[in-house]
């Protein structure tokens, strides 16, 4: 959990109160689904989070993983 919560920490940077204005996470929604960032409002972004919660969810577990692997803990 606490990776998944630096991500969406790292991800709003600038826009924490805003994530639907945060240019990178409406770069990560324009790749995934095709639409123009500059079509994503705050309708289109909370619609895209409720439809897709599911997938963000391993999404937000899979970075945690990958965090784990690439920063192991320090036996000893």
């Amino acid at each position: 959990m606490k990776q998944a919560l630096r991500f969406l920490w790292n991800s709003t940077r600038g826009h924490r109160l805003t994530p639907w204005r945060s240019p990178y996470l409406l770069w990560r929604i324009e790749t995934y689904t095709g639409i123009k960032m500059t079509q994503i409002g705050f309708l289109e972004f909370w619609e895209f989070l409720w439809r897709e919660r599911v997938n963000l969810w391993h999404f937000l577990k899979w970075t945690g993983e990958i965090e784990r692997y690439v920063n192991p803990r320090q036996k000893g």
